[in-house]
């Protein structure tokens, strides 16, 4: 990989205030791109109102089930004066941080190794929004 691509932005519209928007296949094919044979590819959001996950890619229950949860978890509607954030979006702040920014997924042989059933999202949870998430590649030392 050396004298290769280190970095790579994707830009992503999400379509509503919630939602999970897959990258997998724009990871992976950013991989392919960057030469990356061996390392891994850290996936990371620089936004405090989306995270990134990784979870299951088959099934889009447990898609509306993960955002149920978090809304469960951390309801939009609270009680008046529940959050102090004036923008209105706290629940969304509270739940980025509670999934996270990015993820670091393994590379070998050129491919991200994920589960059968795994793939990596953008969890948006303030949008409708224009994202960026940021692809850094990190190979093995020679």
């Amino acid at each position: 990989m050396e004298g290769a691509m280190r970095s790579q932005t994707l830009e992503i519209a999400t379509r509503a205030r919630c939602e999970l928007v897959e990258l997998t296949g724009q990871v992976r094919a950013a991989v392919a791109r960057a030469g990356l044979a061996a390392g891994a590819v850290l996936v990371y959001s620089p936004h405090t109102t989306a995270g990134v996950t990784i979870q299951e890619n088959a099934d889009p229950d447990v898609r509306r089930d993960l955002l149920l949860a978090l809304e469960n978890a951390v309801p939009d509607a609270a009680p008046r004066g529940a959050y102090r954030h004036g923008e209105g979006n706290s629940p969304a702040h509270v739940k980025t941080a509670l999934l996270g920014a990015s993820q670091l997924v393994p590379v070998e042989g050129g491919e991200l190794q994920l589960g059968t059933w795994q793939g990596v999202f953008l969890v948006e949870l303030d949008g409708p929004r224009r994202r960026q998430v940021l692809l850094r590649f990190l190979a093995d030392a020679p």
